[in-house]
């Protein structure tokens, strides 16, 4: 059973939190059950993530990673080689799946081995953007800032 959630009061009272909310009611709306290929997503460490993705049949060529903005997009597309015809076609010739990625969340790499297809992401935090600490000096206390004077204008005569 799912519920649908109105959004719409954290759009009016927050700031700067558009794309969190947009993704968690893009995730509401969804509907499809979408379980092909299977994947697992691990946290290999603080900062550090690994999509495993089982992708049988697909060849190194036949796929594709792309990282757009906050998007990972896997794909795979087999291609036709041969002129067959087939009686039942129960194995997938192509797929997409898609990841929301977190900002500055980046792919390090990928491997295929043995049909399982494993691409490792890390968060990079900028340096201007993790805490810093700050000093604090003892000794003399910070001199008061001085207004500043506007200096009168020279009236004409």
């Amino acid at each position: 059973m799912r519920t649908n959630l109105d959004f719409s009061p954290l759009f009016r009272s927050s700031i700067g939190f558009e794309r969190m909310l947009n993704a968690l009611e893009a995730a509401s709306r969804a509907e499809t059950v979408d379980n092909w290929p299977p994947y697992d997503i691990v946290k290999a460490g603080e900062d550090d993530y690994r999509i495993a993705m089982a992708v049988a049949g697909f060849s190194r060529d036949e796929l594709a990673i792309t990282q757009e903005q906050n998007m990972l997009i896997v794909a795979g597309q087999k291609t036709n080689g041969e002129d067959v015809q087939y009686l039942h076609r129960g194995i997938a010739a192509r797929f997409q799946r898609r990841f929301e990625l977190a900002d500055h969340v980046k792919v390090v790499d990928a491997g295929l081995v043995d049909g399982l297809l494993t691409i490792a992401l890390k968060r990079e935090i900028p340096e201007e953007m993790k805490p810093r600490q700050i000093g604090i000096e003892t000794g003399q206390a910070m001199p008061k800032a001085r207004p500043k004077e506007i200096e009168a204008g020279k009236h004409a005569a």
